[in-house]
């Protein structure tokens, strides 16, 4: 709910964060905000999956918790991240536009290609801080998520990042599902540099 977005972030950042660094394996932790719709993508990294897998314990009553506060229901993804580039670090007010999309599993290292071809384009935009790429390899979705110091650098590149997305999308054989945009709430995920 979209009042309830401050104090639920205020929670992850002091309970959820602690609790979770506390738990072997973890490396770190992300918010984006939706303050017009109350949506929340809380990601958490983890050294390998095993470390994630077995943390479920220790997470799912924590998860049960922050959805309490944030006042909605919960869903839950796991995913391989498969790029991680920054250019240089986010700042308060940093913006997301983070893509949905789904490709044929055996095409995967392909799109991957694709989306590596696309990062020196995606560089040169205004503003841009970094990209991700997480993946589902058995079902072919992908999440890429590109973050910007401000919404108003976002906005300015909206239509040459149409044009990149849909030329990497065509190269990648795949199908682009959903786009939304967030505010970065927290940033500290963690990940080193993967390209």
């Amino acid at each position: 709910m979209p009042d309830n977005l401050d104090s639920g972030v205020r929670f992850v950042e002091t309970e959820v964060r602690p609790m979770l660094a506390s738990i072997e394996g973890y490396c770190g932790l992300s918010v984006l905000i939706d303050r017009g719709t109350g949506e929340c993508i809380a990601t958490s990294s983890w050294e390998s999956e095993e470390a994630m897998k077995a943390s479920a314990g220790q997470v799912d009553p924590i998860r049960q918790r922050a959805s309490q506060i944030f006042g909605g229901s919960m869903m839950m993804d796991e995913w391989e991240i498969a790029l991680m580039h920054r250019e240089h670090r986010t700042m308060d007010g940093s913006c997301c536009r983070v893509m949905w999309a789904s490709c044929d599993p055996g095409m995967i290292d392909e799109a991957m290609q694709a989306m590596r071809d696309a990062l020196p384009q995606i560089e040169r935009l205004s503003g841009f801080c970094s990209m991700s790429v997480m993946l589902d390899r058995g079902t072919g979705l992908a999440c890429v998520t590109a973050t910007y110091d401000s919404r108003a650098a976002m906005d300015a590149n909206r239509p040459m990042a149409d044009q990149i997305q849909a030329a990497t999308s065509d190269a990648a054989g795949a199908k682009m599902l959903e786009v939304k945009e967030y505010e970065l709430a927290m940033a500290h995920l963690n990940v080193p540099e993967l390209v």
